[in-house]
C-alpha cells in the first residue's frame, strides 16, 4: 500500500476519533517516499500533509474564530513528538490492556456515525476492521506514551498556599480573573415500574416459540425483522461484532461467547429486555452475532401506581417525616445513586458537580429555577434500556457564576494554579531536551519564527 495513502487515511481517522495530539507514524525517514517531511524529531516525522490537516482541524474547530500559521501548527506538533520521543528513551511502557478498551469505544463511536462498522472502514478507505483497529490501536498507544511521559515529568509538581496566593493576585493585577459558571450538585429518587409476572412470561414463551420456528427452518433475519425491537436489525442484517472489550451490556457478551458456531441461545434477560441471539461467525476473539429483543409492555395501571407512589414519599419527605437520605435507602430503585445518598454522577467528568450552562436542556429546565434545598416536581422518564420509571430530583448544592474568590474557590484556584507549574515545567523540560535530540528540519520551515531552538538544535 503507498506510504502517502496510508499517511492520510491516519490523520483523517485521528481529527473523527476526536483525537486532537500530534500522532502520526513513527517510521523510518528513509521509507517516506511520498509527501514532504516537514520534520524528523528522533526516529519519529511530521508530514507536510499532517499540518496541513491539523491546521485546518483548528481553524474549522474555532468556527473560524482562530487562525494558525503553518510554523505555529509545526511547533505545535513538534512539542508532541518529542514527548513521545523521549517516552520511548525514557522505557515509559503501554500495556496493550490500556489500549484496547480506547480502541473499541473509538470502534463504537464510528459505527454510529457512518450506520455501520463496515462503512465506517469503507469511509476511511481501510482494507478491513483488523486494519482499522490496527491504526487505531497505534493512535491511542502514542497518545498514551505522552500523556504518561507528562505524568513522569510532572509527578513531582506541587504548589504550595503561597503560591496559590501570588497565582490569584497576580490574576487580579490584571484584570484577568476567571468566571466560574453556577455549578450545581443533584440527587435523585427513583421508582421502577416493572411489568407484571404475567406480561413477563408472556414474552419469554414468545422468544421461546421464534427460537423453535428458527430450529425448525425459519429465517433468524426476517423473525428478527418482523419482531425484534431494537431498530438496528435492519441494518447489515442486524449483525453485530461483539469482542470482550467491547462497551455491550455484559449479560450479552457472556451469551455471545458461551455459543457454538450457528447455535441459537435460551431467552435471557438484560436491562434492555429478553433477548435471544445466534451466533454466526468466530474471528479469533470477535463474535459475529443476530439478535432479537423483547420488551415486556406495561400497562397504564401500574405505571401510575409507581407515580402516586413517588408523589408520596415526595410529600412524607416534605412533612419532616422521613429524611432525603432515609427515603433514598428505603425506596429508591437506581442502583447508580442509591449507595451515596441518590446523588447523581456527572457522566462526563466523574464528579458529583454539574456545569449548569452545560447541561441536557431538558434537565436544565427541570432544575434551573430551583433553590438550595428545594425538589422538582415527580415526572416520568425513561432509561437508555427502556426502564420506565417515575422520580423527583432534590437541588442538593447550588452555586452561581461568580468572578474568582480566593477562599470560596480556593481548591480550583489551586488547580489552575498547579495546571500552569506543571506547563512550566513542561515548558522547561522541552528547552532542555531540543538540546540533545535529532532534530531535522525540511527546508520549508527553516525560516520559521519558532518559540524554542529548534533550529539550533543538535542533528548528530
Amino acid at each position: 500500500m503507498p506510504q502517502k495513502t496510508i499517511i492520510s487515511k491516519y490523520t483523517k481517522l485521528l481529527f473523527t476519533a476526536v483525537l486532537f495530539t500530534a500522532t502520526t507514524f513513527q517510521l523510518n525517514a528513509q521509507q517516506i517516499k511520498i509527501d514532504g517531511v516537514a520534520v524528523v524529531i528522533g526516529k519519529n516525522i511530521v508530514l507536510d500533509s499532517d499540518i496541513a490537516k491539523f491546521k485546518q482541524e483548528v481553524e474549522q474547530r474555532s468556527e473560524g474564530k482562530r487562525t494558525i500559521s503553518d510554523c505555529e501548527m509545526l511547533e505545535q506538533l513538534m512539542e508532541q513528538k518529542l514527548l513521545s520521543h523521549h517516552a520511548v528513551v525514557d522505557s515509559v511502557t503501554v500495556s496493550d490492556a490500556e489500549i484496547n478498551s480506547k480502541v473499541e469505544s473509538s470502534i463504537k463511536y464510528f459505527a454510529q456515525e457512518y450506520g455501520s462498522i463496515e462503512k465506517a472502514v469503507s469511509a476511511y478507505g481501510f482494507n478491513d476492521l483488523d486494519d482499522l483497529k490496527s491504526e487505531l490501536f497505534n493512535v491511542q498507544k502514542e497518545n498514551k506514551l505522552i500523556e504518561k511521559e507528562q505524568f513522569k515529568i510532572t509527578e513531582k509538581v506541587d504548589v504550595t498556599p503561597e503560591e496559590v496566593r501570588l497565582y490569584f493576585n497576580g490574576l487580579k493585577e490584571k484584570n484577568e480573573l476567571p468566571e466560574f459558571t453556577a455549578e450545581i450538585e443533584l440527587a435523585q429518587i427513583v421508582l421502577n415500574s416493572e411489568p407484571t409476572l404475567e406480561e413477563t412470561n408472556r414474552v419469554v414463551a414468545e422468544l421461546n416459540q421464534i427460537r423453535k420456528d428458527i430450529l425448525d427452518g425459519a429465517s433468524f433475519r426476517m423473525k428478527a425483522i418482523i419482531n425484534s425491537k431494537d431498530p438496528g436489525v435492519t441494518r447489515d442484517g442486524g449483525k453485530i461484532q461483539v469482542t470482550k472489550e467491547a462497551n455491550l451490556i455484559k449479560e450479552f457478551k457472556e451469551v455471545s461467547f458461551s455459543l457454538e458456531k450457528n447455535e441459537i441461545s435460551k431467552p435471557f434477560k438484560t436491562l434492555f429486555g429478553y433477548h435471544i441471539i445466534q451466533l454466526h461467525e468466530i474471528k479469533g476473539n470477535t463474535r459475529i452475532v443476530s439478535h432479537i429483543l423483547l420488551q415486556p409492555e406495561i400497562p397504564e395501571s401500574r405505571l401510575k401506581e409507581t407515580q402516586l407512589k413517588v408523589e408520596e414519599i415526595k410529600r412524607d419527605i416534605e412533612a419532616g417525616k422521613l429524611t432525603f437520605e432515609e427515603a433514598v435507602k428505603k425506596y429508591s430503585e437506581d442502583k447508580d445513586s442509591k449507595n451515596n445518598g441518590g446523588v447523581i454522577i456527572n457522566g462526563y467528568t466523574g464528579e458529583t458537580k454539574f456545569d449548569l450552562t452545560r447541561m441536557d436542556p431538558a434537565m436544565y429546565a427541570r432544575v434551573n429555577d430551583l433553590k438550595q434545598g428545594g425538589f422538582t416536581d415527580v415526572f416520568y422518564d425513561e432509561a437508555r434500556g427502556g426502564e420506565k420509571m417515575y422520580k423527583f430530583i432534590l437541588m442538593k448544592e447550588r452555586t452561581d457564576t461568580h468572578t474568582a474568590d480566593l477562599v470560596e474557590d480556593y481548591v480550583k484556584i489551586q488547580t489552575l494554579a498547579l495546571k500552569k507549574k506543571k506547563e512550566e515545567t513542561i515548558e522547561k523540560w522541552s528547552k532542555d531536551k531540543i538540546k540533545d535530540t535529532y532534530i531535522k528540519l525540511g527546508e520549508d520551515y527553516k525560516k520559521c519564527s519558532f518559540k524554542k531552538n529548534w533550529k539550533k538544535a543538535t542533528s548528530k
